[in-house]
């Protein structure tokens, strides 16, 4: 009896990942990403679907659109993955793609070099196969998503407002876990200017700008709430020229991260508004909310539920969580059904040790095909 040979062997399906991740993607080295989206377009060359490549600007690298070649008259579905990583170049030495046992490691393996490139193979699958999926698909890789995708989103949310259903392949989390629920992400900058003097013979002349950040850290500290889920955290602090001058300048860099929209309001709010404790001493705060909360809605449910339908026939179960990163799925989860997480299994995001699971490959490629194949 001869059996058709498996489309999603994981071994084929890990040789086209290794190609992707060899192709160092710093965000901010956008001729490398632009290597890696020639390639990405080169594999739908030979598909029914049509290629769109918008120039990248502002230091970033090109943003690709696939579109399939049926279903593009009404809403459809749209897939967002990102081809760039956090690791600078070079990294690859450090670490380089290699398997070991159940693990391929690699620089944005996990994150997310493995689940946009299932999601093009189950793509590939699809269109090998007789019928065409009942809706569209458009599949978009953007080049920003490590530094909020501040180039990309105004195309995320126009392709997301025109889509009846987001699939975003960020990696899954903590043994195969599906996301549908992200915290907003707030990001402000604090300008503080003091005034000058001699510390050693003057100090009565002086204001330090340096003082007047740690009442601001303290009040940043202050506004973290664990319970309601609110983050504040002061990452960067600068200031100051040399210890014997109080220091007329101050400056510090502040994430914000928030469930909900109310809280957003409240904090974004809270951190604009703070104020100089000290006289003859200014505060001015600059920022605002990159990414929306992503909130578990009833469309973002309902879609969950059909895809652990499909995971379950598939022979594995689906549980959903609520993350504190954020993600592209930020953008659209407000307006339409959107479900994130749908990459590979694995662990190490943005770390020296990042790798896949290569046996989660072909259950989460099958996932995203059977997905192609039933959303209505």
């Amino acid at each position: 009896m001869v059996t058709r040979s498996n489309p999603f062997d994981s071994a084929t399906i890990l040789d086209g990942i290794r190609r992707w991740v060899e192709i160092e993607t710093p965000t901010d080295t956008p001729e490398q990403v632009n290597k890696l989206v020639s390639l990405v377009a080169d594999h739908y060359r030979d598909l029914p679907a049509t290629i769109e490549r918008v120039a990248g600007v502002d230091g970033c690298g090109d943003h690709l659109i696939i579109r399939s070649a049926w279903g593009q008259e009404r809403p459809g579905i749209l897939v967002l993955s990102h081809l760039d990583t956090v690791h600078p170049m070079g990294f690859i030495e450090r670490l380089p793609f290699k398997v070991e046992g159940d693990s391929a490691f690699g620089p944005g393996i996990y994150d997310m070099k493995g689940g946009a490139y299932i999601a093009h193979h189950a793509f590939r699958v699809l269109c090998a196969t007789a019928d065409r999926s009942p809706l569209g698909i458009t599949h978009m890789f953007t080049s920003d998503e490590e530094i909020g995708s501040p180039t990309s989103r105004a195309l995320i949310e126009q392709e997301g407002r025109k889509a009846k259903y987001v699939l975003v392949t960020e990696p899954a989390r903590d043994g195969g876990k599906i996301v549908t629920g992200r915290k907003g992400v707030g990001r402000f900058e604090v300008f503080i200017k003091g005034v000058p003097a001699h510390a050693g013979t003057r100090p009565e002349d002086g204001r330090s700008a340096i003082r007047e950040l740690a009442n601001v850290i303290q009040a940043l500290e202050g506004m973290n709430d664990l319970k309601r889920g609110v983050t504040v955290n002061v990452g960067v602090v600068r200031g100051g020229t040399r210890p014997n001058v109080t220091p007329e300048e101050a400056y510090a860099e502040v994430d914000l991260r928030v469930p909900s929209f109310t809280d957003a309001e409240e904090f974004v709010g809270r951190i604009l508004g703070l104020k100089s404790r000290t006289e003859g001493v200014t505060v001015k705060v600059t920022g605002e909310l990159n990414r929306p909360p992503y909130e578990k809605s009833n469309s973002g449910a309902a879609l969950f539920e059909h895809t652990r339908t499909l995971a379950a026939e598939l022979g594995f179960d689906l549980i959903d969580v609520h993350t504190g990163g954020g993600s592209d799925g930020n953008f659209t989860a407000a307006h339409t059904g959107t479900l994130d997480g749908l990459g590979v299994d694995g662990k190490g995001a943005h770390t020296h040790f990042e790798q896949l699971y290569v046996s989660s490959l072909e259950p989460r490629a099958r996932l995203l095909y059977r997905l192609y194949q039933t959303l209505r």
